[in-house]
């Protein structure tokens, strides 16, 4: 808001710029050495997937999920469900269904609730007539 400081902040110093041309930085990384491991094969790590449950999205939908994790369409599904069945889609039921932890389904449904919307109807008044 104060021009003199907004003044201050654009004007370029010659001096410095004249110091700051002469300064020459030049850098190398390190040679990279390969070790040689005897021609041993490390042990891959493979996730273990799971097919999801579909959705309406068809094609768009994931098809498969590592253990442990669901898809975006699979967790609106389960919030979804338990909201309007708590004692069918229990947090045990939705663990063992999701293949996921009993601990992280609890805080997911403690803290994930699904909104609903609701359309009110329109209010109709009649003027009254003088």
């Amino acid at each position: 808001d104060h021009p003199e400081i907004k003044e201050e902040v654009y004007r370029k110093d010659d001096r410095l710029l004249t110091l700051l041309k002469d300064v020459y930085v030049e850098s190398k990384d390190p040679p990279v050495q390969v070790k040689d491991g005897g021609g041993e094969l490390l042990p891959c790590k493979h996730e273990e997937k799971r097919l999801t449950k579909l959705g309406q999205l068809g094609d768009l939908d994931v098809k498969k999920v590592p253990k442990g994790k669901i898809s975006i369409v699979e967790a609106l599904t389960l919030l979804n469900n338990h909201k309007l069945h708590p004692q069918i889609w229990t947090a045990e039921k939705i663990a063992a269904e999701y293949s996921l932890e009993l601990k992280d389904v609890s805080s997911l449904l403690e803290f994930f609730i699904p909104f609903t919307v609701q359309e009110f109807p329109k209010e109709r008044k009649k003027a009254i007539k003088s």
